[in-house]
């Protein structure tokens, strides 16, 4: 039995799923994972959800072998991760697009190794498909597609409130194997407090990299800044001296072009003297 899919890779089932939704209809259900306080918190901020939306790719990361002595950057290792992503977030916006949404909120990123296959994961990304009800249209970034963050509702809302915009999630990936010490080196270590530079330069470098790329992403969007950076590392089945460093944030701007953000008034209590 075959899975009809769009051109965007997205199941026939989950477009018949976005369909039935009716956003905009009188009675039309949404669907959300986010919390009673975020939801709340969401609408308040002046936008209504229409429902859950999710993407997925189950990708087959190839094999690339560092060398033992070595500090360098695994790149097809380092597209891999990145474009599997990159294909579960499109999926995840054009359901979003299908709801006519301006935006997506409390998304998730996330990965599972599969047991049919250890060199095959699913990547997933799961977000609040969200419709500003002030009907402006101005909300979706400078690319046409409907925002993403992965701010909190709480997060989301402060944003707003200060006369914010996100424009949409930023990453960067480095996958990085880091160089094992020489025997006679690591015996001269014994015992003693000492740094071991070598590994401090791969770690600081692969975060580099990770941050540098997720940077370039967000000028793309011509943000002014990213909010809410995360940078993990993560291990996944590699062995210890390989490892993914990701960085993932909220590209944002101002509202408006000549935005100031006021500042809280100070008031001191009264002392007598």
């Amino acid at each position: 039995m075959s899975i009809e899919t769009t051109d965007l890779g997205i199941p026939e089932d989950a477009m018949r799923r976005l369909a039935e939704m009716r956003p905009g209809q009188p009675g039309a259900l949404f669907t959300s994972d986010l919390s009673v306080n975020e939801f709340l918190l969401v609408r308040e901020a002046g936008f209504r959800p229409l429902g859950l939306v999710l993407g997925s790719s189950i990708y087959h990361v190839g094999i690339q072998v560092g060398r033992w002595s070595r500090n360098m950057e695994l790149d097809t290792l380092s597209q891999a991760m990145y474009h599997a992503r990159e294909l579960a977030m499109t999926r995840m916006e054009a359901e979003a697009s299908a709801l006519g949404a301006d935006g997506i909120v409390g998304v998730r990123l996330d990965i599972e190794f599969k047991e049919f296959g250890n060199d095959m994961a699913e990547f997933i990304a799961v977000g609040t498909a969200v419709v500003s009800e002030d009907g402006g249209g101005s909300w979706r970034n400078n690319k046409g597609q409907p925002f993403t963050s992965d701010l909190s509702g709480q997060d989301f809302w402060t944003l707003v409130q200060a006369g914010y915009a996100p424009l949409g999630m930023v990453m960067g990936s480095c996958v990085y194997h880091i160089a094992h010490q020489g025997a006679f080196r690591a015996m001269g270590n014994v015992g003693r407090n000492v740094e071991i530079p070598q590994y401090t330069e791969a770690l600081y470098d692969a975060r580099e990299l990770a941050m540098s790329r997720m940077q370039a992403e967000a000028e793309q969007l011509h943000a002014e800044g990213i909010v809410g950076v995360q940078l993990l590392s993560l291990p996944h089945k590699w062995g210890g001296h390989t490892t993914e460093f990701f960085a993932v944030g909220t590209a944002v701007k101002p509202l408006r072009a000549d935005h100031v953000i006021a500042k809280p008034q100070l008031t001191l209590p009264l002392t007598d003297h």
